[in-house]
């Protein structure tokens, strides 16, 4: 039960994860300017990075943990 908990909670922080950097590389994107070319690209990147993890981490979780 414990570890069932544990699960949930660090999946949701792994997709939260994401998001945030999703929206942190869109709102850059969008800003322009000097600031876009310096951080727009490495923040999709370490965003395609973090929903590789993600996913890896739920199919792991999915197969070591099925009722």
């Amino acid at each position: 039960m414990f570890s069932a908990i544990l699960i949930k909670i660090f999946s949701i922080i792994l997709l939260i994860a994401v998001g945030i950097v999703l929206i942190l590389g869109i709102g850059t994107l969008f800003k322009g300017g000097e600031t876009s070319k310096k951080y727009s690209n490495k923040l999709m990147q370490l965003r395609v990075l973090l929903q590789f993890i993600a996913i890896i981490v739920l199919v792991t979780f999915a197969y070591f943990f099925k009722n």
